[in-house]
């Protein structure tokens, strides 16, 4: 069974946060969510739901939900091992927190370990236009070792709906995991 740290931050784009969810639930994988509590309240007011209690009825007993101060959870530590971290989505705020290795709570700790151990990180963010404190950061977390990935969509599949177009890019995250999902309706050439 595949594990994966997965955060959530203060940005909009909460649904993908959720789908994500659900398709590592649905494929059986191990999750550690830590999330901040601007993510918290950014998901209820995205998605009129109330973020623990959505976490309580996936009833998935291979979910855990980490608390954001505890430092001493296993997801602090290198030795604890994990098949990848994604960060979805993740706020400007987060992403210079991380760059610049504040530790000061446990979902910037748990990247920053995740970064050191060479583990695949990917950082998601939705955010536009970049500035360069942004750009900067961001370069920055690319030569630790990040996955950069903005969530930009894709329209070549010729998506009919939303949920088409957030599928495909929850897909296309999770092939950086080596996860194929159907979902994923990957370019064919003309």
């Amino acid at each position: 069974m595949k594990k994966f740290i997965v955060g959530l931050t203060g940005a909009s784009g909460t649904i993908y946060f959720k789908r994500l969810i659900e398709t590592l639930k649905f494929i059986k994988c191990e999750l550690y969510v830590v999330a901040t509590q601007t993510g918290e309240e950014v998901f209820e007011f995205e998605l009129k739901q109330n973020f623990k209690t959505y976490l309580q009825s996936l009833n998935y007993k291979y979910l855990h939900l980490c608390k954001i101060d505890d430092m001493f959870h296993k997801i602090a530590s290198g030795s604890f091992q994990v098949d990848g971290m994604i960060i979805l989505p993740c706020s400007m705020g987060t992403i210079g927190k991380i760059a610049h290795g504040t530790s000061d709570h446990l979902l910037i700790r748990a990247c920053d370990v995740q970064l050191k151990e060479q583990k695949k990180t990917l950082i998601a963010f939705r955010e536009a236009p970049l500035s360069l404190i942004h750009l900067n950061n961001l370069t920055l977390l690319k030569q630790a070792g990040a996955i950069i990935y903005p969530l930009v969509p894709a329209f070549y599949h010729h998506p009919k709906s939303l949920d088409e177009i957030i599928s495909q890019i929850i897909g296309r995250i999770l092939s950086y995991f080596d996860i194929e999902i159907d979902e994923h309706i990957k370019w064919q050439g003309i």
